[in-house]
């Protein structure tokens, strides 16, 4: 498994402000958007080009282009909405699916609720969208998912990563590609990483 920790300087940054209890709703959301896209940059620089012809205002010329039946960006539900934009702001023409999971608060064990991903998702790179990797119950249950749909070239673009739920991972899908923004110390007793950032979902959408 490969596992990014983009060290940035503008993803420290915007990280740090994204931990800080004082950023309200509209900052935090516009922070994910931010750092979904700087990270997205990096998950996706090995996706293979094909070359095309061109015509630049002087000649024809040879360009290259991500071929367009290439991405599938899958968003967690209901957090990992909120990193959607960012990726799709970088690639417009991906497709689109859906997977919807929650987490049990006491067996800490993920329940799928919703899922439709694109019918060719077979001939896709797959971006999992997920803000955070805690225990990694709730990615694995992702990634089988889209791997019985016929995936097989998979990253997971989370914003902070436990190291429990990378080791998770690690032993379920040592074929995922992981590209977060902090790898943070520790998960606590209620499966929360810490320090954190608190409930993503809950700060994104003003919910509690």
């Amino acid at each position: 498994m490969s596992v990014t920790e983009v060290r940035h300087p503008l993803v420290r940054h915007k990280l740090g402000l994204l931990r800080d209890v004082e950023t309200d709703t509209e900052m935090f959301r516009r922070l994910v958007n931010e750092l979904t896209l700087l990270l997205t940059y990096e998950a996706t620089k090995d996706i293979a080009l094909e070359q095309v012809e061109v015509e630049t205002p002087l000649e024809r010329t040879q360009a290259e282009r991500i071929p367009g039946k290439k991405v599938a960006v899958c968003p967690i539900l209901r957090a990992g909405m909120g990193m959607l934009d960012g990726v799709l702001s970088l690639i417009p023409v991906a497709r689109v699916g859906f997977i919807g999971l929650y987490r049990d608060e006491e067996t800490l064990q993920p329940v799928e609720y919703f899922v439709k991903l694109p019918a060719d998702i077979a001939d896709r790179n797959v971006l999992l969208l997920d803000p955070m990797l805690a225990t990694g119950n709730s990615t694995a249950a992702a990634v089988d998912t889209v791997k019985r749909a016929g995936a097989t070239q998979i990253t997971l673009i989370a914003l902070i990563a436990a190291p429990e739920g990378i080791a998770n991972i690690q032993e379920q899908h040592p074929d995922l590609n992981v590209v977060v923004a902090s790898i943070d110390a520790r998960l606590n007793e209620k499966g929360y990483i810490v320090p954190g950032l608190g409930d993503a979902g809950d700060r994104l959408y003003g919910t509690k």
